[in-house]
């Protein structure tokens, strides 16, 4: 018998070659094989006779074999087969198959399933068909026999599993229909649950085994809709099973953070003084009751671990720098990570403009920076010098140690590996220093719901849901590029009027492949051609952090009226004078990133205008993201649409965010089972009682602890 951590090369036919392929899809143990579901199903119950076929449908056939023939063409060979019931006959046809053509013998039953469709001469034909030979008209028991063979085939007669094939020649979908259906025969009947009796019972899940018989081979009554959108009993088990142990996972992870030792940070009312004394503007609603959160936490003995999620211009640095006041005042370091220099600088300029005159001391440790200058910087770090410590990757760094951090705020989490953050929280010179940091992790990409109980699942949630007073929502409007003289009419009006602009273009030099406007070409184009009489800016990720400084430093002044500009400035650049920008080919960028761009403008009192230029040639997809985004202002309607465009693992990229890699479940799809999931884990962890036995939850916790390691390559984040 099979057990379902057996290695997958000892189940019949596969061996140590096809693993080794297996391997490459993640299929390493019966059980990865198990898991590897159909993609789809076919309807191949009640076999149609010849008689009754029709153009344009698909359907099964069981018919005797005529004759066949191998004919060639000028581009292939074609193998011709016609099969017959009496005196209705059917031609099928395979392209480029001439090693069909010993495969078939005048008299052979043979069950057939494709699409029906009409020759040049208006007979009927079938191309390419799945087939299974069932047996000899002649031999004993003729076609009686042959339709007791249909019955149990595993290819017509049924509702069919159809399966990715790996592109190997080999790994075709029958062959993963036959391997599997082997496997599943030859599981050890002996397979524990490990989900507790009662969570069974409240969502009346079936047993496992029965789950993964009934997925790939599901029942002829089976509801056909529901196989196609993964909504059978059997689906929803498995796709509970993946998340329930996620969801019990961070339960227990947020119950074990709980227990940690933090630091009470005092809220007195000097504290609370200096942090007034460094608004630069009244805050929002929003800001206020954030921020109150966030405070709360730090006085508490357990360590702070809060996501604060805004949209873009929303206030989410003004927060986290009165976060650092609370720590600062208090005697503690705090340290603010961000993913990119120019970003790490813009939060340093921000920093001190806002903390350094109220004498706060501030320094900024990034990779570019001299060797003597870190070594300064690093010195004044382990002496407690420095209060706020703003960098890049460069803060953790081995040589990088605080005297006594309080505080880690990282921003733009999507952008680190989980590891990362880990690091830094445990950066101290104080051995005997038990306490943790509190951490406040910070995104500007609007997370929806259903992703952030996975992402950020072990992190309480703030969300900042207004823009400070005097935004105005964007105007979006998408144009083609022949009206680029207009466009460009209109950006010359609006820097008459005082405002400046951006031009954003997707890559730096230009590309004979791609065609593609770039950067540096149309900085000199619209320079020397366009806007001779005005000063035009260049910033792209190729620039030096000296560079990119004098150029930002020079369009905040004012000097620069236009700044032509690659991605780099999606985050990072804040110039409330900017009212304009304008994005060449706007259909190459992903939905996500436009909206980050388009943040960019619209944060002064003035009316902002964002132009999409398009060319004629843009896919479905693209379409979609450009009408959502003139459509909408709203972050988090966009984010929910990008989601669904690109899935969980594109949206910020697997590896990246930490996000589990699922083999069944879908948490756009699966928002209600997610939710359900999260609930009885919970109620799991608060056990042992009356309806959850001690045996029950260990066992739980076992599994659990196996497959975070093992499948969903999550690790600890604090």
């Amino acid at each position: 018998m099979l057990e379902p951590s057996t290695p997958v090369q000892f189940v019949k036919g596969i061996g140590p070659r096809l693993a080794e392929v297996l391997a490459a899809k993640g299929i390493a143990t019966v059980d990865d094989l198990l898991h590897y579901l159909p993609f789809r199903y076919e309807d191949r119950l009640n076999p149609r006779s010849v008689a009754e076929l029709r153009a344009g449908e698909m359907a099964t056939v069981i018919a005797e074999v005529r004759n066949s023939g191998l004919f060639r063409t000028r581009r292939m060979p074609i193998f011709q087969l016609t099969v017959g019931q009496g005196p209705t006959k059917l031609k099928c046809l395979w392209f480029n198959a001439p090693y069909l053509q010993d495969r078939f013998q005048p008299g052979q039953m043979l069950a057939l399933y494709g699409k029906v469709e009409e020759d040049r001469d208006g007979n009927l034909q079938i191309i390419q068909p799945q087939f299974e030979v069932l047996g000899d008209i002649n031999e004993e028991g003729g076609a009686d026999e042959a339709e007791k063979k249909a019955a149990a085939s595993l290819e017509i007669g049924r509702i069919v599993p159809i399966y990715e094939s790996t592109g190997q020649g080999k790994l075709t979908p029958r062959w993963f229909r036959r391997t599997i259906r082997f496997a599943l025969e030859n599981l050890s009947p002996d397979l524990p649950d490990p989900i507790p009796a009662a969570v069974r019972a409240h969502l009346s899940l079936v047993s496992p085994r029965e789950a993964l018989f009934q997925v790939h081979w599901p029942d002829a009554g089976e509801s056909f809709t529901d196989l196609q959108s993964s909504r059978t009993p059997a689906h929803i088990r498995l796709i509970f099973d993946e998340l329930f142990f996620i969801e019990l996972g961070l339960e227990l992870k947020r119950r074990e953070q709980k227990a940690q030792t933090g630091i009470s940070f005092q809220l007195t009312p000097g504290v609370r003084e200096a942090i007034k004394k460094i608004l630069p503007f009244h805050p929002t609603a929003a800001q206020k009751r954030v921020l109150k959160e966030i405070a709360t936490d730090m006085q508490m003995s357990c360590p702070m671990r809060r996501l604060l999620q805004g949209d873009v211009g929303s206030g989410k640095t003004i927060v986290a720098f009165q976060a650092a006041i609370i720590a600062i005042e208090n005697g503690y370091q705090v340290a603010l990570m961000a993913p990119t220099e120019i970003l790490a600088q813009q939060h340093y300029f921000s920093a001190r403009q806002i903390l350094e005159r109220a004498g706060y001391r501030i320094v900024l440790l990034t990779g570019s920076l001299e060797q003597d200058r870190k070594r300064d910087i690093r010195r004044h770090i382990a002496e407690g010098n420095a209060q706020l410590i703003i960098g890049t990757h460069a803060l953790i760094q081995d040589r990088v140690e605080f005297k006594n951090l309080g505080l880690v705020v990282v921003d733009e989490q999507h952008r680190f590996g989980v590891m990362q953050r880990l690091k830094l929280m445990k950066k101290t010179d104080d051995d005997a220093k038990t306490a943790e940091p509190d951490v406040l992790v910070m995104t500007a990409t609007p997370i929806p719901r259903t992703l952030a109980l996975t992402l950020y699942g072990d992190l309480d949630l703030s969300v900042l849901d207004e823009l400070p007073p005097g935004r105005t929502p964007v105007v979006t409007r998408c144009v083609q590029d022949e009206r680029a003289p207009e466009v460009w009419d209109f950006v010359g009006k609006q820097i008459a009027a005082g405002h400046q602009a951006y031009v954003v273009y997707p890559v730096i030099e230009e590309d004979e492949e791609n065609e593609l406007k770039a950067a540096r070409q149309m900085h000199r184009e619209l320079r020397e051609k366009i806007f001779p009489s005005l000063h035009v800016g260049l910033l792209h990720g190729r620039l030096d952090a000296e560079e990119k400084e004098h150029v930002m430093r020079e369009f905040q002044r004012g000097k620069i009226e236009i700044l032509v500009a690659t991605t780099v400035i999606e985050v990072g650049v804040d110039v409330p004078n900017a009212t304009v920008m304008v994005i060449e080919h706007a259909d190459r960028f992903g939905l996500a990133q436009l909206h980050q761009l388009r943040g960019r403008i619209g944060r002064g009192a003035a009316k902002s205008y964002c132009v999409l230029m398009r060319g004629s040639k843009v896919s479905e997809e693209g379409e979609r993201r450009l009408d959502a985004m003139v459509r909408s202002n709203d972050g988090f309607q966009i984010a929910e649409l990008d989601l669904e465009l690109r899935g969980p693992g594109e949206f910020f990229g697997t590896k990246q965010a930490g996000i589990p890699s699922f083999r069944v479940a879908n948490i756009i799809r699966d928002r209600q089972l997610l939710e359900a999931a999260k609930r009885e884990a919970a109620f799991v962890i608060s056990g042992p009682n009356a309806e959850v036995s001690k045996d029950e939850i260990d066992r739980a916790l076992r599994e659990m602890r196996s497959r975070w390691a093992l499948s969903y390559g999550l690790v600890e984040v604090g």
